[in-house]
């Protein structure tokens, strides 16, 4: 993945994450076009996880239940869950809160994505349990989602 090189690369945060094989709660704040939804892919197939994606635009809490259910089948084939929920500034109280008590147990590892401060627009309590990260806009001519062979 081009760009971001202040999170992945050598020694970088990212990185250091997915070496001890262990992937937390992540809140992608950064402006369009980014890279939010290409690294949440990636980070989910390092770890070697099932991928859910939903948009906060249009999902609700029946399909927070619906991707609870297919973690749960997941947890019983020996696989962990990354939901990824892009645009999570969208999702209200409530919404936010439907998520908490799964992401607690470790059923669900959550990574949103929000072009907003997470400080104003995501839960205290779910915030708490997610480590943001900040992602820079790409220089002209570079996209997130160029690859290069390591």
């Amino acid at each position: 993945m081009a760009g971001q090189t202040h999170l992945l690369g050598p020694g970088k945060p990212l990185t250091r994450v997915l070496q001890g094989g262990r992937l937390g709660s992540l809140i992608l704040w950064g402006p369009p076009g980014v890279g939010k939804t290409t690294l949440a892919r990636l980070l989910a197939g390092e770890v070697g996880a099932h991928f859910i994606a939903l948009s906060a635009v249009s999902a609700g809490v029946k399909d927070v239940r619906d991707a609870v259910a297919e973690a749960e089948r997941q947890r019983a084939r020996g696989l962990r869950t990354v939901l990824f929920l892009d645009e999570i500034h969208r999702f209200n109280k409530a919404q936010q809160d439907a998520l908490l008590p799964h992401v607690e147990s470790g059923l669900l590892t959550l990574i949103g994505a929000t072009t907003e401060n997470p400080s104003f627009e995501v839960n205290p309590a779910l915030r708490s349990r997610a480590r943001t990260l900040v992602l820079q806009a790409l220089s002209q001519g570079r996209c997130a989602a160029c690859w290069s062979a390591p």
